[in-house]
C-alpha cells in the first residue's frame, strides 16, 4: 500500500510559501555570483526585462523559466525559492515548505528537504492536475534525478526516451537534457523527485 502524505484540513489554498522569497533569493544569489542582469541572461537564455520583473515580484515565472534560472546560476530549483537553514535536526511544517505553483501548467511543486548551503539533494512533492505537461530545460552534466509516482500515472521524456510511470513504480534518469512531464490521465498525478547534483561536484 502506497502512504500518501496528508494535507492538513485546516490548510488554505495558498498554505506553504509561495513565491515569497524568490525575488529576493534570485537578486541575491545573482550577486553573489558577480552577475548582472544582462550577464545572467546570456548565461540562462531568460531575457534580462523577465529576470527584472522577477526580481521586483511583478511577475510569477513558469517552470521552465524557473529551470532556466536555476541552472544559469548552478542550483536547485529550493534555493531559488526556500531560506536557508542550519545543519541540524529539522522538521518543517507544511507552512515552512515552499511551494511553487506553475502558471501555464498548473503544476504544484513543494519542497520537503531544508535548505542548506553546502546541500546537494533536493527532495520534492509535485501534483501535476490531469491532462496537463510541463517540461523542465536541461541540468549540468552529473545531474540525476529519481522520480517515484504515488497516485496516479505519469509519462515521463526524458530526452528522446519516453517511459510511463504508474502508481508506485519508481524512475532514475540523467537530468541534462530537457525532461517532461504528462500527465493523460483525468486525475491529478502526483509524484515525488529527488534531485541528486552530488555528481557535479
Amino acid at each position: 500500500m502506497v502512504a500518501l502524505l496528508p494535507r492538513p484540513t485546516n490548510a488554505s489554498p495558498d498554505e506553504g510559501l509561495p513565491l515569497a522569497r524568490l525575488p529576493e533569493n534570485l537578486r541575491r544569489i545573482r550577486r553573489e555570483r558577480h552577475l548582472t542582469m544582462d550577464a545572467l541572461s546570456l548565461r540562462c537564455g531568460v531575457s534580462r526585462a523577465m529576470i527584472s520583473k522577477i526580481e521586483r515580484g511583478d511577475s510569477v515565472p513558469t517552470a521552465t523559466v524557473l529551470g532556466k534560472l536555476a541552472a544559469g546560476l548552478e542550483i536547485g530549483l529550493s534555493h531559488l525559492l526556500g531560506g536557508a537553514k542550519i545543519r541540524a535536526p529539522l522538521l518543517l511544517q507544511p507552512g515552512d515548505q515552499p511551494v511553487f505553483r506553475d502558471p501555464e501548467s498548473g503544476l504544484e511543486r513543494r519542497s520537503l528537504s531544508p535548505l542548506f548551503s553546502d546541500r546537494m539533494v533536493d527532495f520534492a512533492l509535485n501534483t501535476l492536475p490531469a491532462r496537463s505537461s510541463v517540461s523542465f530545460p536541461s541540468h549540468h552534466h552529473g545531474v540525476e534525478e529519481y522520480l517515484y509516482v504515488s497516485r496516479g500515472a505519469l509519462v515521463v521524456v526524458v530526452g528522446e526516451e519516453r517511459f510511463t510511470v504508474r502508481q508506485g513504480s519508481s524512475l532514475f534518469y540523467h537530468a541534462h537534457v530537457v525532461h517532461e512531464f504528462h500527465n493523460e490521465t483525468d486525475q491529478a498525478t502526483e509524484f515525488f523527485i529527488v534531485v541528486d547534483s552530488t555528481g557535479t561536484r
